[in-house]
């Protein structure tokens, strides 16, 4: 069983940065694939970034390749998305996500648990 809960979202101008932090309960952590996704209100939620378990593998939805940056520390059991250059089409409720393989990472059905979220306001 994992636990995640996410912080650091908020309002923020375009253009500006956030980084997004979802901490992990359990031992287990540094063997889960994590996932950031989002969704917008009345849109499905889409995948934003991946990273392996041991960090040596990222993926990059392309909307946001270039711009935001996930990482890991499996010392302190927390994934970071890093989001730089924001756009108002960025605001979404944002949620971090475990998966046991990286295999279809770009997939919501196949991860195993899920944060709460939190809402990321970008203002134009």
């Amino acid at each position: 069983q994992v636990q995640l809960v996410e912080s650091g979202g908020g309002l923020v101008q375009a253009g500006g940065s956030l980084r997004l932090s979802c901490a992990a309960s359990g031992r287990t952590f540094s063997t889960y694939t994590m996932g950031w996704f989002r969704q917008a209100p009345g849109k499905e939620r889409e995948f934003v970034a991946a990273i392996s378990s041991s960090g040596s593998t990222r993926s990059y939805a392309d909307s946001v390749k270039g711009r935001f940056t996930i990482s890991r520390d499996n010392a302190k059991n927390t994934v970071y998305l890093q989001m730089n250059s924001l756009k108002p089409e960025d605001t979404a409720v944002y949620y971090c996500a475990a998966d046991r393989t990286y295999s279809g990472v770009r997939w919501y059905q196949n991860y195993d648990y899920w944060g709460q979220g939190t809402q990321v306001t970008v203002s134009s």
